[in-house]
Order: C-alpha cells, then sequence, then structure tokens
C-alpha cells in the first residue's frame, strides 16, 4: 500500500478548513518525515484505520 492510500485510510487525516485540504494531525519529527518521504515501504506508527462501523460493531 503506498504511502498516500495508506493516509487517506488514516483516522489522523482530516479535512482542514483553514487550507481547505486535507492534512495529516500529526506532525512527525525530522528523521520520520524523511523515511516518509523517501522510503516507499514506510509503515507511519500513528497510522489508525478510519473504520467509522467499529462503534456500530460494539454495540452489537
Amino acid at each position: 500500500m503506498s504511502n498516500s492510500t495508506a493516509c487517506e485510510l488514516c483516522v489522523n487525516y482530516v479535512w482542514d478548513d483553514e487550507d481547505e485540504c486535507y492534512a495529516c494531525l500529526v506532525n512527525l519529527d525530522e528523521d520520520e518525515y524523511i523515511s516518509f518521504v523517501s522510503n516507499p515501504n514506510y509503515r507511519c506508527p500513528y497510522f489508525r484505520l478510519d473504520d467509522e462501523y467499529s462503534i456500530v460493531r460494539k454495540q452489537n
């Protein structure tokens, strides 16, 4: 899975009204950012799947 695809599925990837675009809420440090940009297989440690149905499953 590519970085852009993974970001689109992450709960930290939200719409920013001020910039009118999607942005990540997590501030990566310099080393993490370099790994993210340069390594196509980088796995973000802050990734959490945005599963909007998880609450419904817990209620059942």
